[in-house]
């Protein structure tokens, strides 16, 4: 059975009791480590890690990775907004989105650095800042990940400008007298430093087209193993390969460029626990299955349903008395939905695949591991009107900090007229 990542079972209970469930838990002291990790990424000619907000945009999150040195890459609009809101200063936002944000002018004006990720991006950024630095989005046309879904590299994905049509790019930097600052690629969250090394080699192959470019952003989350059967990216392995590509490419071309990258699961992932009551145990016979259904689902966690993917869970009963026997169960959400489950088949969310954990009963907690990235940021929010769940910060002192309010209907309806 797996073990809880960092709560100590008293402490479930005491947060459920403080502030109810579903309840989101991140970890202080683990995402300090992340970062630190992350910044000490091999590069060269210096470093710069930006943290994929996507991934969880909690204005704590942002603000405990500002102070730790880590600038923000924002993927639309309104994240930059929030960033700055959170007091990220604009210069040390870089936004790469797939939708050109309608106020992008205002967002350039005040400092925001601009990614354009398509040729018509950049044709809408030259025309409104001729003669100005722009950072550019190239597709290599190779990508990795754990499944199609989070590859946002190749010719399945409609990420960044086609490497083939660089050349159309060049015609509208010369037209707009644009300076490239910036070449940015991003493959996927894949954790094969083959692929990683590849990717870079692609990438840097196209920096002779550009060559005022100092800065090089290898995109693309590192994977983080979330169950103890999938294997975490190693950062110095992959890292050390790309330090001798910017080396190599240095001897060959004398230039020497600064590398940035975009760790966001990496970060958060297992900083984050979302803590659950089970409200209820049924059972579908002989032939079907034993079913825990907890009070949150994909309006919390939408990962297993999406892309068949895997977490932790771990049984922790109300009482403090653990019960020695284990059972295979499905473990159901709270939507009125069939696919609202939390044990699918790997990588099938279409098939159930039972889970062994400690015998249950409603009232019991579950505790689901690795939420620390795309999970609040990433469900079908309000579904079925289901409220957005609170979160707490578990501080390096061993308490809690409430740094999300848990949402209320009032909220949910607030905008219909």
């Amino acid at each position: 059975m797996e073990q809880l990542l960092f709560l100590r079972r008293e402490q479930v209970r005491r947060a459920a009791e403080l502030y109810g469930t579903p309840l989101y838990i991140y970890s202080e002291k683990i995402l300090k480590e992340t970062a630190k990790r992350s910044l000490a990424f091999p590069a060269p000619f210096g470093l710069t890690v930006r943290y994929a907000m996507k991934s969880n945009p909690l204005r704590q999150l942002l603000q405990l990775f500002y102070r730790e040195g880590i600038e923000i890459d924002a993927s639309s609009g309104y994240e930059a907004v929030r960033a700055i809101r959170a007091g990220i200063k604009p210069e040390h936002i870089l936004l790469t989105g797939q939708e050109l944000p309608a106020d992008f002018k205002k967002l350039v004006r005040k400092g925001v650095l601009f990614n354009a990720t398509s040729l018509r991006q950049l044709e809408s950024y030259g025309s409104n800042f001729p003669g100005t630095a722009v950072s550019i989005r190239i597709n290599p046309g190779l990508g990795s990940g754990g499944t199609q879904r989070t590859n946002v590299g190749g010719p399945a994905a409609s990420f960044g400008i086609w490497h083939a049509d660089l050349d159309r790019a060049a015609e509208l930097i010369k037209k707009y007298n644009l300076k490239v600052l910036r070449i940015h690629s991003h493959i996927g969250s894949g954790s094969d430093p083959a692929v990683w090394l590849k990717a870079a080699e692609l990438t840097l192959q196209h920096m002779d087209c550009f060559p005022e470019v100092g800065i090089l952003n290898l995109g693309g989350g590192f994977k983080t193993a979330r169950m103890s059967y999938e294997k975490s990216t190693d950062l110095q392995e992959i890292g050390n390969r790309i330090k001798k590509s910017l080396l190599d490419y240095h001897a060959a071309r004398g230039r020497k460029l600064h590398l940035e990258i975009e760790p966001g699961t990496f970060l958060t992932a297992r900083a984050g626990s979302l803590v659950t009551t089970i409200h209820d145990v049924n059972n579908t016979g002989a032939d079907g299955y034993r079913f825990l259904k907890v009070d949150a689902g994909m309006t919390d966690l939408l990962r297993p349903a999406m892309y068949g993917a895997q977490h932790p869970l771990v049984v922790v009963p109300r009482s403090k008395a653990d019960k020695k026997n284990t059972l295979n169960y499905i473990v159901s959400g709270h939507c009125c939905e069939s696919g609202d489950i939390l044990t699918p088949a790997e990588n099938d969310p279409e098939a159930l695949k039972p889970r062994p954990l400690q015998q249950a009963d409603a009232g019991d907690f579950l505790v689901v591991e690795g939420c620390g990235a795309y999970t609040a940021s990433m469900c079908a929010r309000n579904y079925n009107s289901f409220p957005a769940a609170a979160a707490v910060l578990l501080r390096e002192n061993g308490k809690f900090k409430r740094v999300c309010k848990r949402e209320k209907l009032g909220q949910i309806v607030q905008n219909e007229c």
